[in-house]
This record gives C-alpha cells, sequence and structure tokens, in this order.
C-alpha cells in the first residue's frame, strides 16, 4: 500500500477489476481523487493506495454511503457476493462474509433503497437473487432466487437468459431486470418488508430483437428509465408510471456519433444528478456519448462524444456531487479523471490516468 493518508480536500474512488492470469489484478482498488482548482482540469490528479481487497473478479460492486459499505459480486461459474466495511480514513476494505450468488456469473449487484437487502442478477444462466443484509452488513444467505428462461435471436449472445443488472425505482417498490439474453426488461413488484420479487403485471417490457438489454437507470424524479441496449449500440427511453411500475418506450437512439460504422457494444448508462444529462460508453468507439435530457419529454438528444484515451470503457462512475467523472479503460489497464462542466453536462478530461489491471467497475465514495 502505498498513500495511505489522504490528500486534503480528495475523495474516494473504487475500481473493481478482472483478476485473471493475464490481468494479475488482485483485486478492489482504491484510489484519492485530488483537486486544486475545479477551473484548471489538470489540476486533478488519482492517487493510488492500492489494494484495498483480495478477492476473485470483483467485477462489479455497489457501495452504502451511509454505513461506509461495499457489496462486491465475484463473477465466478460459481457465483459469490462479497461484504466489506470500509476505513473512511485509509480507504483499506476489511471483509465481513461472503456467500454463494444463488447462480453462475454474477455481475450486478444493487441494494434497495432501505439497504436491507442486496439484488443479484446472474449473467451465466440469467437468475435474479435476493439477500438479507444485517445492519453491520453480513449477508445471509440468499432468500429467493428467480430464474428465467427462454432466449432470442442473436447465435452466440442469446441462445439463453443473461440477467444483467438489477435497477429499483426510486420509490423502492419495483425491481427492473434487464436479460441481456431475452430482449426483456423484467418488472418485479418488491416486498420490502420481506425481499421478495413477485412478477408484475405487465411482467416485461420487450426491448428490439437483438437490441441486448444490459443496465438501467431512474431519472432522479422518478418519470423516466433508460437502458443501454449492448448488442445493437442504442439507448432507450421510457416513461415510467410508478403506480403500476410499468415502463413504456419513448425513444430509441444510436449511442454512436454518425460518422462510425465500426464494431462496436455499449456498456454503460448514468445521469447526471441534476437529471438534465445522460452518459453512455461504448466499446469499439471508445467513447463517452453526453446527451441531453428533455425536461418534460424525458427524451435525449446528442450532443457530443468524448473519447476515453483507451481501450474498451466497460463503466464510468459519477460523482455524487457531479464535479467528475472516472472511466475504467478495461483493456488498456487504466483509469480517466475528467471534470463535468456544471452548466452544460460537458465532460473535460483531465489527461489524468491511473494504472488498474483490467477495471470492470468504477464509483466514488465521498467524504463523510
Amino acid at each position: 500500500m502505498q498513500n495511505s493518508n489522504p490528500p486534503a480536500g480528495s475523495t474516494l474512488v473504487y475500481a473493481g477489476t478482472y483478476t485473471d492470469t493475464k490481468s494479475k489484478s488482485r483485486g478492489i482498488y482504491v484510489y484519492w481523487l485530488k483537486t486544486r482548482n475545479l477551473e484548471v482540469s489538470q489540476n486533478i490528479t488519482l492517487v493510488p493506495v492500492g489494494v484495498a481487497a483480495e478477492t476473485e473478479n470483483p467485477s462489479f460492486f455497489d457501495l452504502d454511503l451511509k454505513r461506509r459499505l461495499l457489496f462486491a459480486v465475484n463473477e465466478l461459474e460459481k457465483g459469490a457476493v462479497t461484504a466489506f466495511s470500509i476505513d473512511s480514513t485509509t480507504g483499506m476494505l476489511k471483509l465481513i462474509n461472503r456467500v454463494g450468488s444463488g447462480g453462475a456469473g454474477p455481475c450486478h449487484v444493487t441494494l434497495d433503497r432501505s439497504g436491507k437487502f442486496l439484488l443479484v442478477a446472474n449473467y451465466n444462466d440469467g437468475s435474479v437473487a435476493v439477500f438479507p443484509v444485517a445492519a453491520d452488513g453480513r449477508l445471509s444467505e440468499a432468500g429467493q432466487v428467480v430464474q428465467h428462461t427462454g432466449k432470442s435471436v442473436h447465435p452466440q449472445r442469446q441462445t439463453g437468459p443473461h440477467a444483467h443488472c438489477v435497477t429499483m425505482d426510486p420509490a423502492n417498490r419495483f425491481a427492473f431486470v434487464c436479460d441481456l439474453g431475452l430482449d426483456k426488461v423484467f418488472s418485479y413488484r418488491f416486498d420490502a418488508a420481506n425481499g421478495k420479487l413477485a412478477p408484475n403485471d405487465p411482467p416485461f417490457a420487450a426491448t428490439k430483437p437483438g437490441a441486448g438489454p444490459r443496465h438501467m437507470v431512474f431519472r432522479p424524479d422518478g418519470r423516466f428509465g433508460y437502458v443501454i441496449n449492448e448488442l445493437n449500440s442504442t439507448v432507450s427511453t421510457y416513461s415510467y408510471d410508478s403506480a403500476a411500475g410499468k415502463l413504456n418506450e419513448a425513444q430509441t437512439v444510436s449511442t454512436l456519433p454518425e460518422y462510425y460504422d465500426g464494431p462496436n457494444t455499449a456498456a454503460e448508462v448514468d445521469i447526471h444528478p441534476t437529471g438534465r444529462f445522460l452518459y453512455v460508453s461504448n466499446r469499439g468507439n471508445n467513447t463517452v456519448i453526453l446527451f441531453n435530457v428533455d425536461t418534460e419529454k424525458g427524451t435525449l438528444a446528442y450532443v457530443e462524444e468524448q473519447g476515453t484515451g483507451g481501450n474498451t470503457p466497460r463503466h464510468f462512475g459519477v460523482q455524487p456531487s457531479a464535479e467528475h467523472l472516472v472511466i475504467a479503460n478495461q483493456d488498456t489497464n487504466q483509469l480517466l479523471a475528467s471534470r463535468i462542466d456544471a452548466g452544460n453536462g460537458r465532460l473535460k478530461p483531465s489527461g489524468i490516468f491511473a494504472d488498474c489491471p483490467s477495471p470492470a467497475c468504477a464509483k466514488f465514495l465521498p467524504p463523510h
């Protein structure tokens, strides 16, 4: 471990990785994002701290900001989920416990909005599991596992179900599961008292055949949801009936700039805390795209692309204060820090990279 004392005016950034032999990664890495003058992009520094915790294939994680907890998947054929407590002084993680994920190849995890339950998407076998979370962060074994079935049109990627993420609606009443293998965004009623999922009516919103829905995010006011479709590189806007838990497609647009016609898979989608700007990432084109969000219609208008300075931006994290964004370039083993313009949402890359082996997820933990 190095640079364990936090610089003044800095915030923690965690990166989950793939720990295969090629990458030589050891688990979850932690950095301090230090800023001296937000008007000058070059005054951003990513200071490596070291390996926060050694764990296998922590390709995605979620943070409990209040309790200072981190919950990571272990993306293995015999999948697992691991809970850690966070030392806010050093950024190091302390193991609480680890349980089976209820399926194969877990790739996404999210806390419900009460923090009492953890929901996990198992990609390889297309299942969703719910885990009780104790006050200290300890995980119990899965209380429920829901198995998807079926297939869609892509001959390699859609021969069976592939649950890729779980997203809670802002009211914590419904859980939505993007299934890349089935071209469906499933809607489940969520029993927040007992941590149980039940199929909603209607049980899903169908995407275009071959789209491959990957990740989803809601606008902060809960009126609209946005789904990034991996296989056809599009992002779909849905108006949201929060009483019924129903999504109605309003628009689907390409995630790619007009000039680009090469191979690509779309990866991440996230929204600015104001709800005014949406960001998506492209693997192949290697960009993060900015869209303006229409206040009333929720629809998207393309603004600009920003190169990521590396290859395969699998994920990016938006700082809760909306001052910065960190991009995880998986195949070039680096993180890139960018400043976000508060007025127009545009990214101002700092040129500041930090080494990180095979990064797959990056998120901020703001100071207490």
